[in-house]
């Protein structure tokens, strides 16, 4: 059972016509309603964001990807500040990346660097979950084994719930491994993410879970499913709860297996060899192709975690020769393949990791947990290309303006994919809990 924060009747796309904000705001009916949040709910209202996000695909580079390093260089600074890398212009006037960036700095027109995100969660667990969730978590960083969404829902999973299915495949994807904190929380198993536990650069590559038993006729596999039919209806009986939910399981597992365009979707393999070189063979560069492929067959949410970008111990090297390069060519390539396909502008795009780094070097000639200042990268799906928002200090250390929170970004995130991100879902103790609770729409972005 769902509640909705406010009446249908007074919803726009970000939750309240002007006339009910006002008169909301009056009577005192919204908890913390300021003036700035009122006036902002006022502006929405008037010239309403429509949504054009079909689907997203989030890049996470886990473990903090460096900002100084990348999106954000300060040459002027000192070289303990600043690190080995050069700074190069972009296509676009005015806009400058690392050196270690240069695919990326020649289609800069495609895509926006926000420099101004910012939080106070250094854990990398904690961290996590804070970004997918908009929630702080309740465990301590270094937990083991780490808790998973025990309550709150991850961002992916509200896509799956808000929007559903789209076609033949899951709503709700995460590749090459289940994300930290990507769990589905109180909304339940049925909006956990499909996992693809599998390394796309191998040469055998495929999504076993997909291929049913070769001994199996179809219509074997039919009779199967009508005895499973008649157990699933006894459970239903005994425990209606779980009955329907593992019901629900195995229609999507059933429908996946006979699906051709989920097999199709899956099948990397089908690429020409230059467009999976284009991306890179590296299994951050497959996932973003594999990502891709899963967008284009109707999946809502493409989840892909790319590790290693804990970068604490002489860290230039490997930033230099795999991170970063990676990274370029990944992002570049997806950017681009997406709008030569007609797909970017009904596709999100956002690349980031949980946190960034620390503005000085450190003695092992690597750089600490960061979330004081944070680039994002977004493109398409509605968003306005070819910009920087926000700024950071001459060290890299803090935004100079109105720093983007953690709320801010997944409010965006809601709202250019539809999602009114006021509505509420009732919890386990029967209290409603908004999709995102807090935080403002980045309004420069769109």
């Amino acid at each position: 059972m769902l509640r909705l924060s406010l009446g249908r009747q007074h919803l726009n796309c970000n939750g309240a016509s002007r006339r009910h904000a006002l008169r909301l705001g009056a009577c005192g009916l919204i908890g913390g309603l300021t003036l700035p949040r009122l006036l902002e709910l006022q502006a929405l209202a008037a010239s309403p964001i429509a949504a054009k996000a079909r689907s997203c695909i989030f890049l996470f580079l886990e473990g903090g990807p460096p900002h100084q390093d990348m999106w954000d260089p300060k040459p002027e600074a000192p070289p303990e500040i600043r690190g080995p890398f050069g700074t190069i212009s972009t296509n676009v006037p005015d806009i400058f990346v690392t050196d270690q960036l240069p695919l990326c700095a020649q289609m800069a027109d495609k895509y926006t660097i926000l420099r101004s995100h910012s939080h106070n969660d250094n854990g990398h667990s904690t961290g996590y979950h804070y970004v997918m969730t908009g929630h702080r978590p309740s465990f301590a960083d270094g937990d083991n084994p780490i808790p998973n969404n025990e309550y709150f829902p991850s961002i992916g999973s509200v896509v799956s719930r808000t929007l559903g299915q789209r076609g033949a495949l899951p709503a709700y994807i995460n590749l090459p491994h289940p994300m930290q904190a990507g769990g589905p929380g109180f909304y339940g198993a049925e909006h956990a993410p499909f996992v693809i536990e599998a390394d796309p650069t191998q040469p055998d590559f495929e999504v076993k879970d997909l291929r049913p038993p070769g001994h199996l006729s179809d219509k074997r596999l039919s009779l199967r499913k009508q005895l499973l039919s008649g157990i699933d209806q006894l459970e239903r009986e005994r425990n209606q709860a779980q009955g329907k939910a593992m019901s629900t399981y195995y229609e999507k597992a059933y429908s996946l297996i006979t699906s051709d365009d989920a097999r199709k979707a899956f099948n990397i393999h089908a690429e020409p060899d230059a467009v999976r070189d284009a991306y890179g063979r590296t299994q951050l560069g497959q996932c973003a192709l594999l990502a891709r492929r899963l967008v284009e067959g109707g999946c809502r949410f493409v989840g892909v975690d790319a590790p290693g970008w804990d970068v604490h111990f002489n860290c230039f090297p490997s930033l230099k020769t795999d991170l970063i390069p990676y990274a370029d060519r990944a992002f570049s390539a997806l950017v681009t393949d997406l709008e030569q396909r007609g797909l970017l502008d009904e596709t999100l795009v956002v690349m980031m990791g949980e946190m960034g780094r620390t503005p000085r070097i450190n003695a092992q000639a690597g750089r600490d947990h960061w979330s004081m200042a944070q680039t994002i990268i977004f493109a398409g799906g509605g968003t306005k290309p070819g910009q920087v928002i926000g700024a950071t200090d001459k060290h890299a250390t803090a935004p100079t303006g109105n720093p983007v929170g953690v709320n801010d970004l997944l409010r965006t995130i809601s709202v250019l994919m539809g999602i009114d991100p006021d509505r509420t879902f009732l919890g386990p103790l029967g209290r409603p809990v908004p999709i995102v609770d807090g935080g403002k729409v980045i309004h420069d972005l769109i």
